[in-house]
């Protein structure tokens, strides 16, 4: 249980400083799928 709270904590620890730097990849991504998908139905040509 010790090494599951202080695995947790590290996690915790991790993404309070590098939170911008795996945001901003992940919301590119995000937004590259989305707009795959949005083309691949037809979306953006009639």
């Amino acid at each position: 249980m010790q090494a599951i709270h202080n695995g947790y904590r590290a996690v915790n620890v991790l993404w309070a400083v590098n939170w911008e730097r795996l945001m901003f990849p992940a919301a590119i991504l995000l937004c590259l799928g989305l707009g795959a998908q949005l083309g691949s139905m037809g979306v953006f040509w009639p």
